[in-house]
């Protein structure tokens, strides 16, 4: 009865008890606070995909609040983890370290075992070292990397499991929270060990055709406890490891009543049916160098006038470029850039995971308090993902937060094709949109001429006409509506009569 007593008391403990920080800010919020605490959990991946370095900081956490901490490595020195966590700047002088490698002895040959299989001694004495070290540190968090060597000296997969099962049972009278680290030396999954564990952590490399690795970690199993599931992205910096937790736009909602932007052109106001709505997206879409930037611009530089903060996330354009091609339409971005109140960061998909994106725009509102975010363009967008199909889900995520948030959203989409050919999209992600200004080349008159109209707006009424759109001399000029001639659309309108100033 005493036994049985002291079984329902700890499990009560382990119910109630406070949450275990991991040392990184994004593992935290998917794992809704960090690992419950007096566990065991394994965390596995391909070798370099950062397990280590997320163990470190984990340890460094819990020194941080004065926990007694154990860090047992069965395949590298201390000297390895000194120098791996010294590139990131971590210091493991708070960390007590246990090296149990194999010694110079085991090269002799009189010490070769010939009666025994190496299961037999050298995996019992591995087992028998661990329990002494924690009997002597009593750590309050512990870590044993790697599994593999444990694996690999079992040999039989039904003695491993009693050892992981024995070595489970024994850290649960410790009060410890422990990290398994598992390098997936084995063929196949080790589902009997999933089953073992109270949770699993999945760190993944996804290589890509060109570019920098991308790199995932998915929460497989938390045993009685909520966590945020799927694939979050992660990367590895200088100070540790970096998680993104996959955006859920249920999770915000700001309340705020939409309230038309102006651009600072009455007509372009005009035509949009008196400016675009706070808490809506906007997509931009035309050939190449029809203004669909200038025209963000323009909304930017007027928020701006307004004391609004705007980021424009550009994937093509560099900042001088973009501040260039803007004082030639009369939008001078340049004192607003010192001020602060445009933002342009520029965006390498190469090098930039699609989660990093999202972060860093949740960081621009949340933070800093951004009222205008342009996305130039979805073209480069697309090349961060793995695949077409894809882009909407995250851009329907994303859309849907700063929606929620009360921010005006500009997305900038470029199609291919010339004066009287069919454009075609890269993507077709006009559904996702509340508003789609649509940006057409025209010929007229000998002159290759700029139309623009505004095709949808899901938040009320707008004008249905076509009207001219010049960019500069030191100006964006939206002429009257096209009421003289049919088919501008088409790049080779008919003209039905007027003079060629109307």
């Amino acid at each position: 009865m005493a036994a049985a007593r002291g079984e329902v008391d700890t499990e009560q403990h382990l119910q109630t008890d406070a949450r275990v920080g991991t040392g990184c800010e994004g593992l935290d919020n998917i794992l809704h606070g960090g690992f419950p605490r007096g566990r065991l959990y394994l965390v596995e991946g391909d070798p370099g995909a950062g397990k280590t370095t997320l163990a470190l900081q984990f340890m460094l956490e819990g020194a941080k609040k004065g926990e007694r901490t154990l860090y047992v490595t069965l395949s590298e020195s201390r000297l390895d983890l000194v120098h791996s966590a010294g590139s990131h700047g971590l210091f493991l002088d708070p960390i007590e370290i246990v090296e149990l490698l194999p010694t110079e002895n085991d090269l002799i040959p009189e010490q070769q075992y010939t009666v025994f299989h190496p299961a037999e001694v050298e995996l019992n004495d591995r087992m028998q070292r661990i329990v002494k070290e924690v009997q002597r540190v009593r750590p309050e968090r512990l870590v044993i990397d790697a599994l593999s060597e444990l694996r690999m000296l079992a040999k039989d997969p039904l003695r491993y499991r009693r050892q992981i099962l024995s070595l489970k049972d024994f850290m649960a009278s410790q009060e410890c929270t422990v990290l398994l680290l598992d390098d997936r030396s084995s063929r196949e999954p080790d589902l009997q060990l999933h089953s073992v564990v109270h949770g699993v952590v999945s760190m993944d490399r996804v290589p890509r055709e060109y570019g920098k690795t991308r790199r995932q970690i998915e929460i497989l199993k938390l045993r009685g406890t909520p966590y945020r599931e799927g694939l979050h992205d992660y990367t590895i910096a200088t100070g540790g490891v970096v998680v993104f937790p996959r955006l859920i736009a249920a999770d915000s909602r700001s309340g705020q009543s939409p309230e038309p932007v102006s651009s600072g052109i009455s007509e372009l106001d005009t035509l949009t049916g008196g400016g675009l709505d706070r808490g809506t997206s906007t997509l931009l879409i035309g050939p190449a160098g029809c203004g669909k930037t200038s025209i963000a611009m323009q909304w930017a530089a007027t928020a701006a006038r307004r004391g609004e903060s705007s980021v424009i996330f550009s994937f093509e354009e560099g900042p001088h470029t973009m501040m260039t091609r803007a004082a030639g339409l009369g939008i001078d971005l340049r004192p607003h850039i010192a001020s602060g109140k445009i933002v342009i960061q520029r965006v390498d998909p190469a090098e930039m995971s699609p989660g990093q994106l999202v972060a860093s725009v949740q960081q621009q509102v949340e933070q800093e308090n951004v009222r205008v975010i342009i996305i130039d363009s979805l073209n480069g967008y697309l090349q961060s993902m793995p695949g077409e199909k894809f882009l909407a889900v995250h851009l329907h995520e994303l859309l849907a937060y700063l929606n929620n948030r009360g921010v005006l959203t500009l997305m900038i989409l470029a199609q291919a094709g010339t004066i009287g050919s069919p454009l075609q999209s890269a993507v077709d992600v006009s559904y996702l949109a509340d508003n789609i200004l649509l940006l057409r080349y025209f010929e007229s008159h000998g002159e290759v001429c700029q139309a623009i109209s505004t095709i949808k707006r899901r938040s009320g009424a707008h004008e249905h006409t076509i009207r001219e759109l010049r960019l500069g001399p030191d100006r964006i000029c939206i002429g009257r509506p096209l009421r003289d001639f049919q088919g501008v659309l088409t790049g080779t309108p008919t003209f039905l009569g007027g003079s060629k100033e109307n």
